[in-house]
C-alpha cells in the first residue's frame, strides 16, 4: 500500500515538471495547466495526460 502512494507521488511530481518544462503557444496556458494540476491533483494529472500534452508545441 505504501508503494502505491510513492508511485502516485512520483507521477504527480513528474506531471508538474512536465507542465513547467513544456512549450506552449501562449504563456498563460502553462499557468492555467499548472493551476489545474496543483488544485486538482488526481483529476488534473489525468487531464494533463489526456488533453494537455497535445496542446504543447
Amino acid at each position: 500500500m505504501f508503494g502505491l502512494g510513492i508511485i502516485g507521488l512520483a507521477i504527480y511530481i513528474y506531471t508538474i515538471y512536465d507542465v513547467v518544462t513544456s512549450n506552449f503557444h501562449n504563456s498563460n496556458d502553462r499557468i492555467i495547466w499548472l493551476l489545474i494540476v496543483v488544485l486538482l491533483p488526481f483529476l488534473g494529472t489525468i487531464l494533463w495526460f489526456l488533453i494537455g500534452r497535445g496542446k504543447r508545441i
